[in-house]
């Protein structure tokens, strides 16, 4: 599919998304629908995914042990070993993979290729990729623990004091926190970076783009909620709290009649989003626990790793096979162990 086809077509997606949920509160008045029983099933549907994707990855046998490395593994004595590049003991396998999460170490390191002039291909490094990347993830998190002030009562004290720190420069009033403008930054980067590298742009699939816009979208309904369409904040924590806590109050009701269409919007965008995810190439965060090229430790040259799943095999040695066509062997002049 053109690249092209593939943006169009996401974006049209996600804009045909807006408008349903938009067009079904105020045209049809379906609130209870989109405020309510769409969060649920989109919740069942997170669940039931990601447990099955998880439990598919966990039954994907590993035959051999084959972590990827970058450092001396442990050998002779006399030979000194880097512990963190390639883990022989689960100190220095922990360590890697607090590094991989939290900081996304293999994305620090990567490098671009580039064919230029001559023709000559060169490596240059990626470390934008990475800072997006890395204040994307974080700003998506302190997002997402921000928001536990509309499920909670009394309010974390963690939560006011995330909050007060995220919103240190009080841009305008209300406050523009600092994690939305990262957010919205990061999401365009990504958006820019899959549009205007060629080989990037020409691997892109609609999915790919369909993610970007879909998470676009949730950020900026998000801050038109708050800063241009306002609603009613505590209208919105009472629907919240009546949802988290399974005692659902109906939209209709007239103490939540500050909520307006956006906050249907978003909800709807964040719920498709949550469904979403078991399914899509977003859901890494379960795979990096188990992928046998970060989770295991570089210990071939110490012991033999043997494969929990191996079963008894029929082999037939070259003894056998010798024996079984020892003449014809002969005939063709190739060399045998017995006469």
């Amino acid at each position: 599919m053109n690249a092209w086809v593939s943006l169009l077509t996401a974006l049209v997606a996600v804009g045909a998304l807006a408008a349903i949920s938009w067009l079904g509160v105020t045209a049809i008045g379906l609130q209870s629908v989109f405020g309510i029983y769409i969060p649920y099933i989109a919740i069942a549907i997170f669940l039931v995914g990601v447990v099955g994707r998880i439990i598919g990855w966990a039954r994907v046998p590993v035959p051999f042990r084959i972590p990827t490395t970058c450092g001396q593994a442990k050998s002779l004595p006399w030979i000194k070993a880097d512990n963190l590049e390639s883990p022989y003991n689960r100190i220095g396998l922990i360590g890697r993979m607090a590094l991989e999460v939290l900081l996304f170490r293999s994305l620090f390191r990567n490098t671009r290729a580039e064919l230029r002039e001559g023709p000559k291909i060169t490596y240059a490094s990626a470390k934008w990729l990475w800072l997006f990347g890395i204040l994307f993830h974080y700003s998506f998190l302190i997002i997402v623990v921000r928001h536990l002030r509309f499920f909670m009562e009394p309010i974390p004290s963690f939560v006011d004091a995330l909050s007060s720190v995220d919103g240190f420069f009080q841009i305008m009033v209300p406050t523009i926190f600092l994690t939305d403008i990262f957010f919205l930054g990061a999401v365009t980067y990504l958006f820019l970076r899959r549009v205007a590298l060629p080989q990037v742009r020409y691997i892109s699939l609609p999915a790919d783009y369909f993610a970007l816009f879909l998470i676009l979208g949730i950020g900026l309904s998000g801050v038109l909620m708050r800063q241009v369409l306002k609603v009613d904040l505590l209208s919105v924590k009472k629907l919240a709290m009546s949802i988290f806590t399974l005692h659902p109050i109906p939209p209709a009701d007239p103490m939540l009649a500050g909520i307006g269409p956006i906050f249907y919007v978003h909800v709807f965008l964040v719920s498709v989003l949550i469904a979403y995810l078991p399914f899509s190439k977003i859901m890494h965060a379960g795979g990096v626990f188990l992928s046998p090229t970060r989770n295991m430790m570089n210990v071939n040259r110490m012991e033999r790793y043997v494969n929990p799943w191996n079963y008894p095999v029929k082999v037939h040695t070259y003894e056998e096979y010798e024996d079984e066509f020892r003449g014809k062997m002969k005939e063709a002049g190739i060399p045998v162990d017995k006469e």
